[in-house]
């Protein structure tokens, strides 16, 4: 079985969207799910519990109102204890429907909590389960510099010492904008890895020979951000000549894995003179342009193609 590190309580749900509850006391509010998904219960409904998942939230719409009202007392003092048993986190009534005497009589006496919604079952599947999944999503620390540099998330990694708080400092002074210093709290949503600061480090920016920074402080609010999505991985390491790097610049051809997402990566050679800064923000332009289809290598093929030809 999967094992959930997370998990959100009702009484999060409840309160996060305005639900209006139906049953159940304060303490129903306490159960959990760690499933980021819900459930239409109709094949439940007609008795067929196989393949079921009963730890998703249970969402019970116009077409199930509809089908409960076919069924007979006996049905569904039958099933509805399989819908409020004590996996089931909780059940939505969506669009203002009315909550069925027997379904009420059953959860009260379980202390189960169901609540409801004037929105419609589209709107709350969408809503709640984009909430589940951030508040679910895995979660790892990574070492590095988190930034926004041409609307672009950009881990900067290496080893200590290489200078990547600085060259922060430089893209911040150039209008880009910092996420994290040092340490970045990273979450997996979906297929995309988000990256933000820790509490106790958001703002600030580590600088050897002078400290603690303020960034907003020196910058403004403006310098500042939140959490973006990580694009690009770049990683700074001292020049070896011995080292075969990218040249040609055609593709990406190296990897960063962060929670099983593989993130691009572009590997910077450091040595003395070389402005970080402008290295970046060529890397990060450079990264754009592939993006788009644009190829350097075709250019330069065809450059010299057109050379051949007119020779």
């Amino acid at each position: 079985m999967e094992e959930y590190k997370k998990k959100v309580t009702v009484r999060e749900i409840v309160e996060f969207f305005h639900f209006e509850q139906l049953t159940g006391n304060d303490d129903a509010l306490n159960r959990w799910t760690v499933v980021p998904d819900v459930n239409r219960p109709g094949f439940e409904l007609c008795g067929f519990y196989k393949m079921t998942e009963p730890r998703r939230i249970v969402l019970i719409g116009n077409k199930e109102s509809e089908f409960i009202l076919t069924m007979s007392e006996a049905d569904q003092r039958a099933r509805f204890p399989m819908l409020t048993d004590g996996l089931t986190p909780l059940i939505i009534i969506t669009k203002n429907n009315v909550l069925p005497p027997i379904l009420k009589e059953v959860a009260e006496s379980v202390n189960f909590p169901i609540v409801r919604t004037k929105l419609n079952t589209s709107r709350v599947i969408t809503d709640l389960i984009a909430y589940l999944d951030e508040k679910l999503a895995k979660e790892d620390t990574m070492s590095g510099v988190l930034l926004s540099v041409y609307n672009k998330g950009v881990l900067l990694v290496g080893e200590s010492g290489m200078g990547k708080s600085e060259t922060a400092l430089e893209l911040i002074r150039d209008g880009h904008v910092l996420i994290a210093d040092d340490r970045v709290d990273v979450q997996r949503i979906h297929n995309n890895i988000f990256g933000h600061a820790p509490k106790f480090l958001k703002g600030l920016l580590e600088i050897r020979g002078i400290g603690i920074i303020d960034v907003e402080k020196m910058f403004g609010a403006s310098a500042l951000s939140e959490s973006t999505q990580i694009d690009l991985v770049i990683r700074l390491e001292p020049y070896d000549p011995d080292k075969d790097y990218n040249r040609i610049g055609d593709e990406i051809q190296r990897y960063t894995q962060v929670l099983d997402v593989q993130i691009p990566t572009i590997v910077l050679p450091l040595s003395a003179g070389r402005n970080v800064g402008v290295l970046v923000e060529s890397a990060v332009t450079h990264f754009r342009l592939l993006e788009a289809g644009y190829s350097s290598t075709e250019e330069i093929n065809k450059r010299f193609r057109n050379v051949v030809e007119e020779q």
